[in-house]
């Protein structure tokens, strides 16, 4: 699989820029904390960073949140529409006001920079190839020996009684 040294990722990354706005692209901040984060990655891997893993993927969406979608572990979520909540879904200013009034910050120490980087950070590490080389097979890879012999069991089956058929009507079998 693919993999990079932080100082490699980080010199490529330092020359893309993210769109902040419509009119305004700049290069992602990757001082501090992307910094480290990306060489405890590059740590846990032997020095290099996977670059099909989830923490990668992680990392990319921190350094460029509006482009890179954040990526949860497999299996732990699932797409529900709005309308799945019934006809209440949407929240009242009332009731967004009273949230954010009874909220407490979690950390007080760390800069509104650092919170971010850490808000939904999580360790699991999860490589592509853990998931995809059991799952992408080629079409006669997935079917099994059972089902594969049934199926040809099925087609002769067919074939004799289409043969038969014509026969019984006082047609030619076909053959020589």
């Amino acid at each position: 699989a693919p993999r990079a040294p932080p100082a490699v990722i980080l010199a490529a990354v330092t020359n893309v820029s993210s769109h902040l706005t419509l009119d305004d692209d700049a290069p992602p901040a990757l001082e501090g904390s992307p910094t480290w984060q990306l060489q405890m990655i590059a740590d846990t891997h032997g020095g290099e960073v996977p670059l099909h893993g989830r923490l990668f993927a992680q990392w990319m969406h921190y350094a460029f949140p509006h482009e890179c979608p954040f990526p949860h572990m497999t299996g732990t979520t699932s797409a529900v529409s709005p309308t799945e909540y019934g006809t209440g879904h949407l929240a009242s200013t009332d009731d967004m006001r009273r949230q954010v009034d009874n909220a407490t910050p979690s950390f007080e120490a760390a800069d509104a920079q650092e919170l971010e980087w850490m808000s939904q950070w999580s360790p699991e590490e999860e490589l592509i190839t853990d998931h995809l080389a059991h799952s992408l097979r080629a079409p006669w890879e997935r079917v099994g020996v059972a089902t594969g012999a049934a199926l040809l069991l099925t087609l002769v089956l067919l074939g004799l009684f289409g043969m038969g058929s014509g026969l019984a009507r006082g047609g030619s079998s076909g053959l020589l």
